[in-house]
Parts: C-alpha cells; structure tokens; sequence
C-alpha cells in the first residue's frame, strides 16, 4: 500500500464556523460529525477535521491547496465579496491581490482562527511532464 494522508485535525475556537467558512470557500461539504470533529472532505478523499480547543491552546497553521482555474475564479469572488484581507505573497506585502507563481495564480488569506490558507493553481515548480 503506498502512503496516502487520510485526515488532518485542524484546531478552532469554533469547529462549526471554521468548517462552515472553509467549505464554502470552496464549494464543499461537511461530509460528517463525530465527537468534537466536523469534516470536510477534498476531492482526494483527504478529511479536514475541524476540533474545538480553547483559543490560547491553537497554534496558527499553513494550509495550501492545488485547485482548478474554475475554482480559483469562484474562490476568489467569495473571498473579494466577503471582503476577506488577502495578499499575493505569505509575508502579506501584497494586500488585495493575487500572484502568477509558476505560470498559475495563488491566493492567501486567513481563517476564522488565524491559520493561513493559501490557494494555488499550479503546484510549486510548475507542473512535471
């Protein structure tokens, strides 16, 4: 069997609201609740499980994710109508746009919580033959 990720366990203050947030973002669903989890599936078949801890217990995060053309372009209406801050580079130099990395475009913006989520459409190095 080769090494596949299954799940992640992303903290919240407020597993609903970051879950809700992030699947709307991005069109997806929350495909189950146990416990202290609600998880939102990717394409992939990869669970994002969204846990409520106490604030001062979460240590901010990276989440980047490879998305179509397609969904970028959705992704990005969502975040501008939202009016989410976003930037074109991590260091957050860049506010209000998105970059051109690698011959696709790339977004980053901030969760509920303060993870930072990045959104890119080619993957780094460009893609490989």
């Amino acid at each position: 069997m080769s090494v596949e990720l299954n799940h992640t366990i992303v903290h919240a203050r407020d597993n609903r609201e970051s879950a809700e947030f992030f699947a709307e973002l991005l069109d997806l669903e929350i495909t189950a609740e146990w416990g202290p989890f609600i998880a939102v599936e990717l394409s992939n078949g990869v669970t994002l499980d969204f846990a409520a801890i106490p604030a001062e217990s979460i240590t901010p995060q990276h989440y980047a994710f490879l998305i179509s053309e397609e969904e970028f372009d959705a992704a990005y209406v969502r975040i501008s109508g939202r009016g989410i801050e976003h930037y074109a580079d991590p260091q957050m130099r860049q506010p209000g746009t998105i970059n051109h990395n690698d011959g696709g475009r790339g977004v980053y913006f901030m969760d509920p919580v303060g993870h930072a989520m990045e959104l890119i459409t080619v993957p780094y190095g460009g893609w490989k033959a």
